[in-house]
């Protein structure tokens, strides 16, 4: 018996959407790429590329889902008559269970951190050695695993509640609980002695920074950084009502994912140049660097349990929506299969999930391809799948959807001019742009 899912409130679909875009990318690499390349001349760059190619992405999976009203597996062909497009949907489908199965074991990390901090607090044993720590932590199989398990367990249980119950209600909590713990770390490090080192290597813009490796950067996260090519927008906007505006929602996405990325840098950067700490990036910066960090400050644990949460909220709104893709096509509109579909599908990708926790232990020499089976999964997932998902859904709105959907769906008046440019870029411009990414992507 088809049951459909809806959002309670616009301000819920806002921000389970950006909670989906604002990942671990926006919030460990992004804001070191930005400093290295031009500071805010390239954060220009990055905005006017969003607002080109990534925005006409998310709008184009925000229409195709609201119209369709179905999973993301049927959508391509009730639209089209044509089943084989669904192997678009397919594709995604494929791609986030992948995706899930590496990045839960980030997650666990920083679960794992989470419980240690507090640890620390409480019994105020501190270590010098965080390089060391790192490693035994995430090279432990039992730590590794445990930690992988348990961040799948509470994605679980939030998508097992639904999407009111469930992914709304947490994106409401967890969202701005995480601008809330930006205020205080920013607030910190600015306090700190020369902070505003950091922050003018971070924001200065410096054109003669850039290089081609940069622009290239630049316009590869302007689609990856939205969350757009495995069909998670699609997903959340199938279940949206007719009132809502897709072009605000998708410009307000945009905004707080670019805000997130400027958070980042001005609570990293003061503290890093003010204790004169070597910039790091990626799981050296979380794990290594920051513990050292904020050790220098009084209530330093607390400072950085705090920044722990906030990379803990990034990294859980992205996997809820992710794994609402595998369960929504699961349950077919059927919420009475809900949690036997999201239980189902959390172990079968706890299971695909165990090689890649024990990438840096027992498995760490078993290496092909790109190397590890974590780094092999991450290269297959975010080179090759993720860039084809994306040049699949700008083909496919260019040259098949129905020119009349798109205008029922995203055109109210006073965006009717703009209507013909968004059909020109996801035509003709994006696809190009996708393409180069991707060519310079395998070709490293």
């Amino acid at each position: 018996m088809e049951q459909r899912s809806a959002w309670g409130s616009k301000i819920g679909f806002i921000l389970a959407s950006a909670g989906s875009a604002i990942g671990l990318g926006a919030m460990w690499k992004f804001p070191y790429v930005m400093a290295d390349n031009g500071g805010a001349a390239f954060l220009f760059l990055f905005i006017i590329f969003t607002m080109f190619i990534g925005l006409p992405l998310l709008l184009a999976e925000f229409v195709i889902g609201r119209h369709g009203k179905t999973y993301s597996t049927e959508v391509f062909g009730k639209l089209t008559g044509n089943k084989y497009f669904n192997l678009i949907g397919h594709l995604g489908n494929i791609g986030v269970f992948l995706l899930l199965s590496f990045y839960s074991v980030i997650g666990g990390w920083i679960l794992l951190y989470m419980i240690r901090t507090i640890y620390v607090i409480v019994t105020k044993q501190h270590t010098k050695h965080y390089e060391a720590l790192f490693g035994t932590l995430i090279s432990n199989p039992l730590y590794a695993i445990f930690g992988a398990a348990l961040f799948i367990f509470l994605t679980a249980y939030i998508v097992s509640k639904g999407i009111q119950g469930g992914i709304e209600k947490a994106s409401k909590i967890m969202m701005p609980l995480l601008f809330v713990a930006f205020v205080v770390i920013i607030i910190r490090s600015l306090t700190l002695p020369h902070a505003m080192t950091g922050v003018i290597y971070f924001l200065k813009p410096d054109f003669g920074s850039m290089n081609s490796e940069g622009v290239l950067f630049a316009l590869g996260q302007s689609f990856f950084s939205l969350s757009v090519g495995f069909g998670g927008m699609l997903t959340y906007a199938s279940y949206l009502d007719k009132k809502t505006d897709l072009v605000q929602s998708g410009v307000s996405v945009v905004a707080l994912n670019i805000l997130v990325t400027i958070l980042s840098g001005l609570a990293i950067f003061p503290a890093t140049a003010s204790l004169g700490i070597d910039n790091a990036q990626g799981p050296g910066l979380l794990f290594i660097v920051l513990p050292y960090v904020f050790d220098q400050l009084p209530m330093g644990s607390v400072f950085y349990l705090i920044f722990l949460s906030l990379f803990f909220f990034a990294t859980i709104t992205s996997s809820i929506s992710l794994i609402e893709i595998n369960v929504s096509n699961y349950i077919k509109h059927n919420e009475s299969k809900r949690k036997q579909g999201v239980y189902l599908i959390s172990i079968l990708l706890f299971i695909l999930c165990i090689p890649s926790a024990l990438s840096s232990g027992v498995l760490s020499e078993v290496k092909f391809g790109a190397g590890t089976f974590f780094d092999n999964m991450d290269y297959l997932v975010s080179n090759i799948m993720l860039p084809i998902g994306a040049l699949c859904f700008a083909l496919f709105t260019g040259y098949r959807l129905d020119k009349a959907v798109a205008r029922e769906e995203l055109m109210d008046e006073k965006y009717r001019g703009l209507f013909k440019v968004w059909s020109f870029l996801l035509k003709y411009i994006i696809p190009i742009v996708i393409i180069t990414v991707f060519i310079t992507m395998i070709m490293k």
